[in-house]
């Protein structure tokens, strides 16, 4: 190869005409200006939004009012229950105390009760002013049950 061929290697030619070079479009440059484009639009479409969003109708403000008084008497309602709740617990402690003192009387009373009584006075006052004297062997009858805890009388108690 000569240098005169190799100087002329790069040279394309395209059937019986040479075509003309053509800067290819730059479509970064498009891209980037459509970007801009739709940010702007983007930011203009928000700016409305918000304008109008920030305005509040008679619809809305009747809205508001009513969740609002809703809330209220909501709030409301759940106050007296729980002062009812309270009042109530409250009560019971007293009473639960009340039963307790009760209690602790009736205790207190039935050991007065079973202490004042002298069961060797009663029996003296028994054998000795009344004439009662202990039962003879003859005189004593007994029954048996079977595993029940109490017995029907249908008839007389024979005597023997």
């Amino acid at each position: 190869m000569t240098a005169r061929d190799r100087r002329h290697t790069n040279i394309y030619i395209d059937g019986n005409t040479v075509r003309k070079l053509e800067a290819a479009p730059d479509y970064r440059v498009q891209r980037e200006e459509q970007r801009r484009e739709a940010k702007r639009r983007n930011r203009h479409v928000a700016r409305k939004n918000q304008e109008h969003e920030m305005q509040m109708t008679r619809g809305y403000v009747a809205f508001l009012s009513f969740a609002a008084l809703i809330t209220a008497l909501v709030s409301v309602a759940y106050i007296q229950i729980q002062s009812t709740v309270t009042s109530r617990m409250k009560n019971i402690a007293a009473l639960e105390s009340k039963i307790a003192d009760l209690k602790a009387d009736n205790d207190a009373a039935l050991k007065r009760l079973s202490t004042s009584v002298d069961l060797n006075t009663v029996k003296d006052v028994a054998m000795n002013q009344l004439g009662m004297v202990y039962a003879g062997k003859d005189q004593i009858i007994y029954y048996s049950v079977d595993e029940d805890d109490y017995m029907n009388q249908y008839g007389e108690i024979p005597e023997k």
